[in-house]
């Protein structure tokens, strides 16, 4: 069974749970935010984990962050498939030794990722161009975990992905994301109307390769 951890009552898994439905994926949504429990080493199949408005070093305040680090390396060293998105990326990179940053190479809106070298072969970025657009919407960002492969880069954040052994993934950006999650967040944190009007203008094109991400993982954790 795949897992879908959320960590922020705002960060919902937007265009995921359609594809996890789509696909007919037998799934669990986590709320870690409302108190649930994450699930036994030996229960998730393929796990998902969300964004959320805290950052890595929040502990204090949400105490569940470090028990999903530790959860997250244990599942990225047994090769289950994983995929960390924006704050799960981060925890990802923290969770393997990696330094991540507040407050640095800071995105929103919309922008252009670029593939790396390595990134052709990597099958979470399977018949995607070298170059396209995703939605951004971060404060903090992640170092490369050591022995990680860089899979993607934007001019202000050189990292936007990577993948740590055979099956676990982090990313900076947001495939998840629909026009109406990302409306909600610019009204809450008074980010003004201009990114998100942007968004909207590009959501199909941004939507057809996040689908295309989101698939492949999707693929790799068994649900074609």
């Amino acid at each position: 069974m795949l897992h879908l951890i959320q960590n922020d009552p705002h960060v919902p898994p937007g265009i995921l749970d359609d594809l996890l439905r789509e696909r007919g994926a037998a799934f669990r949504t986590v709320r870690l935010d409302s108190g649930e429990t994450l699930p036994a080493p030996g229960e998730a199949s393929s796990c998902i984990v969300l964004g959320g408005f805290m950052g890595v070093r929040d502990a204090a305040r949400y105490p569940f962050l470090d028990l999903l680090k530790v959860f997250m390396a244990d599942a990225a060293r047994r090769e289950k498939p994983l995929l960390g998105i924006c704050l799960g990326g981060q925890l990802l990179a923290s969770a393997l030794g990696a330094e991540v940053r507040s407050g640095s190479r800071g995105e929103r809106g919309v922008c252009d990722v670029s593939l790396t070298e390595a990134a052709p072969d990597d099958p979470l970025f399977a018949g995607l161009p070298g170059i396209f657009p995703v939605f951004q919407w971060h404060g903090d960002s992640f170092d490369l975990p050591a022995g990680a492969v860089h899979l993607a880069s934007s001019p202000a954040c050189p990292g936007q992905a990577f993948r740590f052994g055979a099956l676990a993934w982090g990313l900076q950006f947001h495939p998840e994301v629909n026009v109406e999650i990302a409306a909600d967040w610019s009204r809450r944190t008074g980010a003004g109307r201009e990114a998100v009007e942007y968004f909207r203008r590009q959501e199909e094109t941004c939507k057809r390769f996040a689908r295309r991400l989101l698939g492949n993982f999707l693929g790799v954790a068994g649900f074609r």
